[in-house]
């Protein structure tokens, strides 16, 4: 998951209410997931991390926690898809930190990365477990060339990163990305470490084939004026090598961005619209509108996820301070709210949404402005969802994403946000 620019300034002028632990306790025996919340309010960062109760799917924090999130501002994380490992961007640092995970959830850093460009929003791992995508804000600074910033706008970058299958360790040793080629706006082919991407890019979404990837960005023009938002499309090799596709208009502020574990469907919210936009996926990698026009959200949606089972779609809504739940079509991929309420109410400003990978039953939103985590049952057979025991559960102050692991004979699917992640 990450936050995008606008939210995150809205999101700094908010009250906190500091830390605190979950209230409610289970054995560990009943424990099938491990949750990871980061939160921004201290420096460094924190990461709020729970076991989940397979009964209740109540959040209980485990000693220790929070641990440190290795630098400034944490606004992205997520899972290997073997439960392993948890990757985390901090925005004000430039950096991803990579955490081994243990047995029982905690946390030990490994190795810390600095990203060619700055600012990085959102990140996403590929279903092999080979290649880490990560979304700079703003690319790098070319040699004799501007330096990119709020007040002198420029485009985002899209890095990859090769992961070592034994370590989990991102661009080996010397944390280096993938050599990319790319014809720049001068009509000149340059080879770097990055593709750029469009303006204000917001999140990135990696398919489960592993075959594309695709970008949200609030402006694909060169201009910090434009009012459409894009979706840059890339094929991807399995060395990490990636080919611009095309730049699909898109609403006019997407906000984040997720696809379906059938590799079919692709979907995006608008925050300045209040809408989720759907595209059909070609085995090409083009993306085809849906013909449907855009679905309603209720107001600011800001993350977006699939469960597991590819049957629902959740986003969450700032402003609202709740998530809309709609159900897949699964010939069209068209979204349809879920049958009685369509909208559920989460704590004050949710910035991130998830559904537990290790029985895909229970769903959980980090909520920025009152410092919780919110907990709903998520009913399989309608899309449903009803409040956990003792939701909402106390986090690390201003919980900005969320990401898990399943705990045990469960699914390995690892599920994340991005406000989105992948997840």
């Amino acid at each position: 998951m990450k936050l995008r620019k606008s939210g995150r300034a809205l999101l700094a002028t908010a009250t906190t209410l500091g830390l605190g632990l979950g209230l409610t306790s289970c054995s560990p025996s009943n424990t099938i997931d491990y949750v990871y919340v980061t939160a921004s309010k201290n420096n460094p960062g924190q990461i709020s991390v729970y076991k989940v109760d397979s009964e209740s799917g109540a959040l209980t924090q485990i000693p220790d926690s929070p641990y440190p999130s290795g630098g400034r501002n944490p606004v992205g994380a997520i899972t290997s898809p073997d439960g392993k490992y948890l990757y985390v961007i901090n925005h004000d640092d430039n950096s991803i930190v990579q955490f081994t995970i243990g047995t029982d959830g905690k946390l030990y850093p490994q190795q810390t990365c600095n990203t060619p460009g700055s600012e990085p929003v959102s990140l996403a791992m590929n279903a092999g477990e080979t290649l880490l995508y990560v979304v700079d804000f703003y690319s790098p600074t070319t040699p004799g060339g501007p330096v990119y910033s709020s007040a002198n706008p420029g485009p985002g970058a899209l890095v990859v990163y090769p992961v070592d299958a034994g370590s989990g360790n991102i661009g080996g040793s010397g944390c280096a990305p993938v050599q990319q080629t790319f014809v720049d706006s001068n009509n000149v082919t340059q080879t770097a470490t990055y593709v750029p991407i469009g303006f204000q890019p917001t999140g990135v979404n990696a398919l489960a084939n592993g075959n594309s990837v695709f970008v949200s960005a609030q402006d694909g023009l060169p201009s910090a004026t434009s009012t459409l938002g894009v979706v840059d499309a890339f094929d991807v090799t399995s060395g990490g090598v990636l080919s611009a596709v095309t730049t699909y208009p898109t609403g006019t502020a997407p906000s984040a961005i997720a696809s379906d574990p059938t590799n079919r469907f692709l979907y995006v919210t608008d925050s300045r619209q209040n809408q989720l936009v759907t595209y059909t996926i070609l085995s090409t990698g083009v993306l085809n509108a849906s013909q449907n026009p855009p679905i309603k959200t209720d107001t600011f949606p800001v993350a977006v996820t699939v469960d597991p089972r590819g049957f629902y779609i959740y986003v969450a809504n700032y402003n609202a301070a709740d998530v809309t739940a709609y159900a897949i079509n699964q010939s069209t991929g068209t979204p349809s709210a879920v049958a009685g309420a369509s909208s559920y109410a989460t704590g004050a400003g949710p910035s991130c949404v998830i559904v537990e990978p290790g029985l895909g039953r229970f769903l959980y939103t980090a909520n920025f402005i009152d410092n919780t985590v919110t907990g709903m049952e998520l009913n399989p057979n309608t899309g449903t969802l009803t409040a956990n025991q003792n939701s909402p559960y106390l986090s690390a102050g201003q919980p900005t994403c969320a990401a898990a692991i399943p705990h045990g004979n469960h699914s390995t699917q690892a599920v994340s946000a991005t406000a989105g992640t992948g997840s």
